[in-house]
This record gives structure tokens, sequence and C-alpha cells, in this order.
């Protein structure tokens, strides 16, 4: 089979020999090119890299059911996951790539910024949440049409189409570092962009998709992907690669959410819906790793787990033969449970087995993961959120989802789980060059897709 991705790029190589220079915003990165070229020097010629550039202080909510509230009982605290051992150090210094020099330009709190992708309530940036933002400093948005929370009494995000475009341009003037701006554009009953209010690209469920010709689907994500791109969308949450290994699934197959049952039809779709994105230069997405499609529960509303059902070779096709065809954007995690996958029963989100020892280990790959919302069910009924934050970043997860669609509406969490990540690494817990190697991930994709602007400063 032929795939037409694009040619994979070298994310993980951090001592690749690239000239070039970044420039975006309100930051320049031509003057600290050569700084970030000693620093890269550094980390390629010892094994214990660089310090920081500055020292830290002492359905997705997809068919957005509601959460149960935590229990009483004091959550578990997960164990942070051992870090991959290093590569051996090199004789040579190299000069950084862009998104290295971007990357190591940051302060530490800033590059901790870039690990999260948040929600937020209003149709307009007012200046409460303006000020939010700019204290979090978060690589990126996440916009949804209907606010959980209130039940829909609150206004969220979506209202028209120039609603929207105005609000979008708001964010990214007022962005020190352009965000990502994701959201679930699915099709079918997971769609952010309704008709009802005036958007037009109507795309049909996964499932009904994947019963037609691929050319269908291929049309129908063209469509999409236009209408994303003018509205200023950079990241769609989509497509769903999960097989339709139980067509009853409350979170997959209830809602017409898979392609097929037939891993081959998955991709094939699959394809054709990523490559309609990457044409218009929207980042893709595949989800949920290692695979959702089995699960008799909802992580959504709890602890879901496949250890009995998961398909392992059928649910983890997908996800080899694209990466193998040269995939190499975005794959979202599950919160699922397999404990074939990782006997210590944590959730994949949390499981360095399973996100760096399956994922990028056994599967190759390079792109950035980012985690499913972490105020699901299945994992605050078993961790504090800021316990979860941690092991998720310990075990690989570059991209930390907190959309503030479960629970009570708070968005000063962001900033205390923001604190939380820079303890962790003032204690030990996680490591700088932990969070740097997320960051490289996340300015590779960001200037790969046009969000930084790359060429000289």
């Amino acid at each position: 089979m032929v795939f037409a991705y694009q040619v994979a790029r070298p994310r993980t190589n951090k001592c690749a020999t690239t000239s070039g220079r970044v420039a975006w915003g309100k930051l320049t990165l031509g003057a600290l090119l050569l700084g970030a070229t000693l620093l890269l020097a550094a980390a390629c010629g010892s094994s214990d890299g660089p310090e920081p550039a500055s020292a830290p202080p002492a359905p997705t909510a997809t068919a957005e059911p509601t959460a149960p509230e935590p229990p009483a009982t004091a959550p578990a605290t997960p164990e942070p996951t051992p870090e991959p051992t290093p590569a051996p150090p090199t004789d040579e210094p190299h000069e950084p790539t862009p998104a290295e020099a971007a990357a190591r330009a940051l302060s530490l709190e800033d590059a901790v910024g870039q690990l999260l992708l948040i929600g937020f309530r209003g149709p307009q940036l007012d200046a409460t949440t303006a000020a939010e933002l700019d204290r979090i400093k978060p690589g990126g948005v996440i916009l949804f049409d209907y606010d959980v929370p209130s039940g829909g009494e609150q206004p969220r995000n979506i209202v028209s189409p120039e609603q929207l475009r105005g609000l979008i341009a708001d964010l990214q003037s007022q962005a020190a570092i352009p965000y990502f701006v994701a959201v679930d554009a699915e099709g079918g009953f997971v769609n952010r962009l309704k008709e009802r209010y005036g958007f037009t690209a109507v795309v049909p469920s996964a499932q009904t998709l994947g019963q037609g010709p691929v050319g269908d689907t291929a049309a129908a994500a063209e469509a999409l992907a236009v209408q994303l791109d003018d509205l200023g969308i950079n990241w769609n949450l989509a497509p769903v690669v999960d097989v339709n290994v139980h067509p009853e699934s409350p979170a997959i197959g209830a809602y017409e959410r898979s392609f097929s049952a037939d891993p081959i039809v998955v991709v094939e779709h699959a394809e054709a819906f990523v490559g309609a994105l990457q044409e218009r230069r929207v980042i893709p997405t595949l989800k949920h790793f290692p695979g959702h499609g089995s699960a008799v529960g909802d992580t959504h509303l709890g602890v879901t787990d496949v250890t009995d059902s998961y398909a392992r070779e059928e649910e983890l096709a997908p996800y080899r033969m694209m990466i193998d065809g040269g995939y190499d954007d975005v794959v979202m995690t599950a919160h699922i449970v397999n404990r074939n996958l990782d006997a210590s029963a944590s959730p994949a989100t949390l499981s360095s087995a399973i996100m760096t020892g399956l994922l990028r280990d056994e599967l190759g790959f390079a792109g950035v993961v980012v985690s499913d919302d972490m105020q699901m069910g299945a994992i605050v009924e078993r961790y504090r959120l800021d316990q979860a934050v941690i092991a998720a970043v310990a075990a690989g997860v570059d991209v930390i989802l907190i959309a503030n669609q479960t629970g009570d509406y708070d968005l000063s969490q962001v900033e205390a789980v923001k604190q939380a990540l820079l303890d962790a690494v003032a204690s030990g817990a996680i490591s700088a060059e932990r969070v740097y190697e997320s960051v490289v991930r996340i300015m590779d994709l960001k200037l790969e897709y046009g969000i930084i602007p790359s060429g000289p400063s």
C-alpha cells in the first residue's frame, strides 16, 4: 500500500546539523541562535545535557459527557516511570536545528507553558482571560461550542464563522509564541462547527464514510480542511483510527466514530482524511492510542480496562502502517488500562511502557504525543490532576490537554499544573531535558505547519 504522507522529519535527532533561524510574534531568535548553539553543543557532548535557559522556581471531551466528581478518599499518586537512557555523548558540537534553537531560546517556565493545550470560556477574548493566558503562556488552546460545566448556560467559544475568526485573530495577536488552535472536527456526532452556526463543511460520521468509497472521505475532508484553514484553526483532533472491535463501545462505536472493524479500511480512509488536512496545513491527529475500539466502558466517565477485550494486532495496525508510511505529526493517547501492555495497570497516558516503549521504541513514532483530556473520569477518579500530569510527561507525553470541560470551571488550576511541573523539575521527578525534548518536537511541528514562520530574522 502506498501512503501519501509527508516525509518523516528527524524530530528526535537532537544533534542533526541544520542551519536556520526563526522569528515570530514578540520574540526573535536570530540574536539567541548563538547561545542556543552553545547549549546544544553541550547537550551533544555530555550525557547530562545543558542547564535550562533559566533555573526553575524552588472525545478530548468528544462526546461531552460529564465526568463524576473524584472520590473523597485521597487519590493514588502515580509513580513517574523511569526516563529512557540518554544516547551516548558525541565528540563534536553541532549547530542546532531551527526547532532546537526555538526551544532552547525559552526559559524553563516558558518551555513548560508550551506543553499545555487548554480550554477556556468566552466567544470573545476578554481582559480577564487574556491576562490568564498571558500568565500561563500555553502552547495552544482548544475551542468548543458547548460549555459542559454550566450545562450550556455559559457561552463557550464558537458562535458563528465571523465571530470565530475574530476570536482566533485576537488570541494569536496577544500570544508571545503563536498558539496551536485546536478543535474536534471528526464529523458526524463529534463536530464543533455545526451547520446551525453557519458553518458549511458537513462531514458525515467516520462509520458512514468508511462504508463508502475513499474518494468521498477525501472530498469531505478537503472541504473541512478548507474551512478550518479559513477560520485560522491549525490543528484538528482527528481522524479517529480506533478499530471498531466492539460496535457498542460507548465512546467509539456507539457514536459512529470508527471507520471500520477492518484495520485496512481504517487506514485507507484515515490516509485520505490526513492527506486533505496536510494539504491545507492543518495538523491531523491519530487517536486514541493504543486503541479504544474494544472498550466496553467510557474513559470520559471512569476507569476503563480493556485487558480482556483488546485485539492487539488489529488495534495497533493503523498506527503501525501509517507510521511505517511516514506519518509523524500527532498521536493522541487513550486513558484505557491494559495490563497486558503495562502490568502496573496505569492508564496508557501515564504509562512509559506504552507511550515510550510501544509507541516510540517499537512503532518508531517520532512526532508529538498529545494526551486526551486529563480531567476525564479515567484520570481524576484515581489521581490528582497535578500528579497525573507529571506522570504523563515522565511517561513520554509532549502536550497536556486540559479542556476545562468537567467539574467546576477553573482556569487557575492550569496555572497550578504548570507550577507543579516546574516543581517536579526542581525536585528531580522529571528532568529539564525531558521538558525540552518535548518542546523541540512542539516547535518542529509549529515550524512545519507555518504556525511559527521560518526564515531569516
